[in-house]
């Protein structure tokens, strides 16, 4: 097995469809341990969901990347040319979609150079890392799993965290302030919370729960905009 990593820049059409496969499937666990190293290093809610995914992801690309170059530099200009192209000319949601912009230049790099073990194998591997690790839904914010950017807007007289603490306590199991600045020409305050709810809380029950709190004026709740990136 070992005879498969000597020639570390072998070009992917001169190795087996097996040293490719055992080359690919190990960046994608020691990807796995990248995204298991970032997961602990940060708080839940500094998280976005598909961040850990796209770790995987890029670990795989590169493995599939160095076995379709190996040793040519005509090819590695060619790749950097190709998706300087994609990245710049091409307008993408989140970290993972620019992974799949990237396998797409991948592929067909490998199949044009004459590697499509490298493309049939790699794209293998990458669609059930994707599949397997494949984020919560949208509709997951409404149960909690989330984070979530609670806006609450109160009388100037009132401490946020006197007023609101023990409601939001027991609806979030993680809370962030993240701002608090004056409304209404100075006569109220805006408190925001990045935060994520336990279950089977709601946003609506935190809602209704927060209005009925003798100094609150208005509540909002959105998407955390940390996790759409």
């Amino acid at each position: 097995m070992l005879e498969a990593f000597k020639g570390p820049f072998a070009d992917g059409a001169q190795l087996s469809a097996l040293e490719i496969l055992i080359r690919l499937c190990l960046a994608a666990v020691f990807g796995g341990l990248v995204a298991v190293v970032y997961r602990r290093s940060r708080h839940e809610v500094d998280v976005s969901p598909t961040f850990p995914p796209t770790l995987v992801l890029l670990a795989v690309l590169i493995a599939m990347v160095t076995q379709v170059i190996g040793d040519n530099v005509a090819l590695a200009f060619s790749l950097v040319g190709a998706l300087a192209i994609v990245r710049f000319r091409t307008v993408v949601r989140d970290t993972q979609d620019t992974a799949f912009v990237m396998l797409s230049v991948v592929v067909g790099m490998a199949v044009g150079a004459r590697a499509p073990w490298v493309a049939v194998i790699g794209l293998a591997i990458v669609a059930v890392v994707a599949i397997m690790m494949k984020p919560p839904a949208t509709g997951d914010y409404i149960t909690g799993r989330l984070p979530l950017l609670l806006k609450v807007r109160i009388g100037l007289g009132h401490d946020a965290e006197a007023l609101l603490g023990s409601t939001l306590d027991t609806f979030f199991s993680h809370r962030r302030l993240q701002s608090i600045e004056t409304a209404k020409h100075g006569v109220s305050i805006d408190v925001a919370y990045e935060a994520k709810m336990r279950e089977p809380g709601t946003p609506e029950q935190l809602v209704r729960a927060l209005n009925r709190i003798e100094g609150v004026q208005s509540v909002r709740v959105e998407r955390c905009p940390a996790a759409e990136e």
